[in-house]
């Protein structure tokens, strides 16, 4: 009986921990989509909305790496100044994990549609934290 007992109780919590994970997966994939249709637009001001608004967001780029919100917003607003510079962005999911509880850690791919300024594309990490409730980027490693 005791075998029986703790056999379900084990099934029950992997099937707790299967739904939570899909529940954030569909989460994360919902704020990564709204990033594309943000960018899409020209509003760089949205697409950051998936950042950690902190001093301690890391950025990680071509450039080398850059420590907070603001500093990364400003980057993205100098590398990108206009519509002709953003192109259309798109994403590719390579890899979806969760290391942890409330972290998250998504491997991909983007390609910007440039016509006037030539195609841009590279690989890129995402490191997400779950915080007040929240899935927000708290690192981003981008090549390219």
């Amino acid at each position: 009986m005791k075998n029986w007992l703790f056999a379900a109780l084990l099934l029950s919590v992997a099937t707790l921990a299967s739904a939570q994970s899909a529940r954030d997966k569909e989460q994360i994939m919902a704020r990564l989509n709204t990033q594309v249709a943000d960018w899409n637009k020209g509003n760089i001001p949205a697409f950051m909305k998936a950042y950690w608004e902190s001093d301690s967001l890391m950025f990680v780029g071509k450039t080398g790496i850059t420590y907070g919100y603001k500093a990364t917003y400003q980057g993205y607003l100098k590398r990108y100044p206009d519509l002709a510079a953003m192109g259309k962005l798109k994403f590719t999911y390579l890899n979806f994990s969760f290391p942890g509880p409330g972290v998250a850690f998504v491997v991909g791919k983007f390609h910007l549609t440039r016509p006037k300024k030539g195609d841009l594309e590279g690989h890129y990490t995402l490191l997400w934290k779950k915080i007040k409730g929240k899935w927000l980027i708290v690192c981003d490693h981008t090549s390219g």
